[in-house]
């Protein structure tokens, strides 16, 4: 069974940083696509970041710029630098991951809590 595990959540002041990190237990994920996802309170979660295997980068409009996604397939880890953090980026954050040259995301991290203080 794949698990991913997310870290780096936590409570931060408006315009600080945080880093999430997330490590994934399957195999072949240099082949896989990977992504972050978050869901503030009373909406659907929705995709922020996203990384392919040839390593492009894709960001939802309201975090491009502040935001970076990475991914170190020697480690199995994926990342979520974020910067200039704003209240509204208050929600659970969400790795995810395809199988192995897929393109739906099927596997799923249990989401860790990111909360900014204005």
């Amino acid at each position: 069974q794949v698990q991913l595990v997310e870290s780096g959540g936590g409570l931060v002041q408006a315009g600080g940083s945080l880093n999430l990190s997330c490590i994934s237990s399957i195999s072949s994920f240099s082949l896989s696509a990977l992504g972050w996802f978050r869901r503030v309170p009373g909406k659907q979660r929705a995709l922020i970041a996203d990384i392919t295997v040839g390593g492009g980068t894709n960001y939802e409009d309201s975090v491009k710029g502040r935001f970076t996604i990475s991914r170190d397939d020697e480690k199995n880890t994926v990342y979520l630098q974020m910067n200039s953090l704003k209240p509204e980026d208050t929600a659970v954050y969400y790795c995810s991951s395809t199988k192995p040259l897929g393109s739906a995301y099927v596997y799923w991290g249990q989401g860790t809590q990111v909360t900014v203080a204005s």
